[in-house]
């Protein structure tokens, strides 16, 4: 299971999605966000899929990589269809007593689970096409003008860009301590909830340990590199629009604008 999260792992590769400017993957990210509650409709599912896999067939990422991520949320999917279906009045079309599923309760839910598939999907694609370091240079350079306003843009960055890299780091921590508990004896999977929940306790103690030394050793060297924050600093590879990026600037407004045609579309079928 640790294996199968993806956040802040990068793939490296070459492809047209990878050189892409990270300030339009994370705005894409944002937009194909915004299509996918946009567009409620099966039309407009049907074009955000198709969207989301060809940007997977440009990354040149294997799909399998890209569904890793849906792993981690199959409870949460579950349990939110599972809610949808009990829970939406509509025509119901099976009476268990207390209580009745109906269809429009069904539709949700096959929306709901759509959705939530294709938003792990698209947010993972983000992470292995984009180095933590891109992210966080984007995410600077897209945010300056707030900076106006004194919001601490390139402080914000900088801790998403150091949570970023200790993800993996993490992960392997956690791996390496659950490995040495189960040597001594110690059984993560099996017994009841509450069980299970107890025998996490071994595992989490260190693991907290673990992280709090390793953020106060990271603030200690940065501070003995005399770090004082972005005020003046440069950067080895400034960021800089190119023609692709344009061109996917377009595609994605294009992607907005027939999620929100879409809904008149399919209003007009079903009329």
């Amino acid at each position: 299971m640790l294996r199968d999260i993806t956040i802040g792992q990068y793939y490296q590769a070459k492809s047209k999605i990878h050189s892409l400017d990270p300030r339009v993957k994370l705005f894409g990210t944002i937009a194909f966000m915004a299509a996918l509650f946009i567009a409620d409709n099966v039309l407009g599912y049907v074009i955000a899929a198709i969207f989301l896999m060809t940007a997977i067939k440009m990354s040149n990422v294997p799909i399998r990589y890209i569904l890793k991520g849906i792993k981690t949320i199959i409870i949460l999917i579950l349990f939110s269809v599972t809610f949808s279906v009990l829970f939406t009045d509509g025509l119901v079309i099976l009476d268990l007593g207390f209580i009745n599923i109906t269809l429009e309760g069904i539709i949700k839910g096959i929306k709901l689970t759509a959705r939530l598939i294709m938003l792990i999907m698209g947010t993972s694609l983000l992470t292995y096409t984009t180095t933590p370091t891109d992210i966080a240079d984007g995410m600077e350079k897209a945010f300056a003008p707030l900076n106006k306003l004194r919001f601490p843009v390139h402080e914000i960055a900088m801790m998403i860009s150091i949570a970023f890299r200790f993800i993996p780091i993490l992960i392997e921590e956690t791996d390496k301590i659950m490995k040495a508990q189960m040597a001594r004896g110690a059984d993560f999977e099996s017994g009841r909830l509450f069980q299970r929940a107890k025998a996490m306790v071994p595992l989490i103690v260190p693991l907290v340990i673990s992280s709090i030394k390793r953020a106060l050793d990271l603030a200690t060297a940065m501070e003995a590199r005399c770090y004082r924050g972005g005020a003046g600093r440069t950067k080895m590879k400034p960021l800089k629009y190119k023609r692709r990026d344009a061109i996917a600037y377009l595609s994605l407004f294009t992607l907005v604008l027939v999620a929100i045609g879409s809904n008149f579309m399919w209003h007009i079928i079903w009329m």
